[in-house]
């Protein structure tokens, strides 16, 4: 039910007021069932697709950092092997100008013995 107020507008006559003249019909105005619920349908799929967007950015800054993440094992790995070749090359130069390797004779083959 719409409820209606009265509202009369005096106006200056002389000095005096005139009462009751021009009398306005004011009708408050409110949102029906349907409207409510259509904004609030509205309001409820936007909030639902900012935390679709901000879930989805979650998901693929996770996949950058999976993929970081597997290039750090990569050149880990690589880092490894480097530091082993060095450490062969280190030895085998070391070796080479040792004194005692100095001193050693070449190896030759003196035959095979045979039963």
């Amino acid at each position: 039910m719409i409820s209606q107020t009265y509202v009369t507008r005096r106006e200056v006559v002389g000095n005096s007021f005139a009462r009751n003249r021009n009398t306005i019909r004011h009708t408050k105005r409110s949102l029906g069932s349907i409207s409510q619920i259509i904004i609030i349908g509205m309001l409820t799929l936007i909030f639902a697709l900012i935390y679709v967007a901000e879930g989805t950015k979650a998901t693929s800054f996770d996949y950058e950092l999976s993929s970081v993440e597997s290039e750090i094992t990569e050149m880990t790995a690589k880092l490894e092997d480097l530091s082993v070749e060095k450490a062969r090359l280190t030895s085998v130069a070391t070796a080479k100008n040792s004194t005692v390797a100095a001193a050693m004779e070449n190896a030759t083959v003196t035959g095979y013995v045979a039963e």
